[in-house]
């Protein structure tokens, strides 16, 4: 028997030195600037204020991996809602991800 695990930890994804301006100028960019260009804002300053206390930049990669996420799928989305399709019964995945966490 080995004392070796038998599947490699998932490691976090780190970012590219300039992922966060750059994605701060696609957010500038975007229709909806007016709206996401303050919550990535404050969501960067909360994860940096927390790295700071615990010396962990999983915070801030977490930010940055959430917004690429929302601008890259902003196109599906923006085509649902287009088509009028009854979304009421939807379920906030950022609600689960948190009670996951």
């Amino acid at each position: 028997m080995s004392a070796q695990p038998d599947h490699a930890p998932v490691t976090a994804y780190a970012p590219a030195p300039g992922a966060p301006a750059e994605l701060l100028a696609q957010l500038r960019a975007d229709k909806r600037a007016n709206t996401w260009v303050p919550a990535f804002e404050r969501d960067w300053s909360t994860a940096l204020e927390e790295s700071r206390r615990t010396f962990s930049l999983a915070g801030l990669y977490e930010v940055v991996q959430d917004w690429q996420g929302r601008l890259a799928h902003a196109p599906a989305v923006d085509a649902f809602v287009a088509s009028g399709y009854d979304d009421s019964d939807a379920v906030d995945l950022a609600e689960l991800r948190r009670r996951r966490g």
